[in-house]
């Protein structure tokens, strides 16, 4: 064997995704980023059209980047905004050092549906999720609604063209490892056939 099955197993079944709310504000260095960051761009990609676009603010940028995002949530939800999420939002750049706006740019020449990119990114994003499983640092991917308001659009960066696909944080957590998950029995999610 290439690699070692129970190595591998154990680190997809190690997977987690954790909260900012339990990083332990440990800061997470910037060769420990680029290395989850280089993994993911080794997620399949039909006709490698390579979708993926990464702005990654760490440390102070971080902490700007969750203050301007408090605000657009404030903005985009109006008299319908709660002090404590707004809180929760700029609390988080606080707890995390290192947060990647993730960015698709849909292949130009139309070969491919959408779809297929958009794949594409959700397996880079696996990627890095089993690299920060791999360091003992925890991955949080976040789509909240607020981030299409223009003044969010304004503080990710994304470059015309480039459509916002959320928030992928990163930093250690606090305390023990969560504990395993669970899924369905693989007999409820698949169907045999031999003939």
């Amino acid at each position: 064997m290439r690699h070692s099955i129970s190595d591998s197993s154990q680190l997809i079944l190690d997977r987690r995704s954790i909260s900012p709310e339990r990083f332990s504000g440990r800061k997470v260095h910037r060769e420990i980023v680029e290395e989850v960051l280089q993994h993911g761009t080794w997620a399949p990609n039909h006709g490698l059209t390579q979708p993926w676009r990464f702005h990654v603010f760490m440390d102070g940028a971080a902490v700007g980047l969750m203050d301007s995002l408090a605000e657009a949530y404030r903005s985009h939800a109006g008299d319908a905004a709660l002090e404590k999420k707004e809180e929760k939002i700029r609390m988080r750049g606080q707890r995390c050092n290192a947060i990647v706006a993730l960015g698709l740019a849909h292949d130009s020449e139309g070969r491919f549906p959408l779809w297929e990119d958009q794949a594409a990114l959700a397996a880079a994003v696996q990627n890095m999720y089993l690299m920060c499983t791999a360091h003992g640092i925890g991955g949080f991917w976040s789509t909240p609604g607020f981030l299409s308001h223009p003044l969010a659009l304004d503080a990710l960066g994304h470059e015309e063209g480039v459509q916002g696909m959320g928030l992928f944080y990163m930093g250690y957590p606090e305390g023990d490892w969560p504990s395993k998950g669970h899924r369905k029995p693989l007999e409820y999610v698949t169907r045999w056939k031999t003939e």
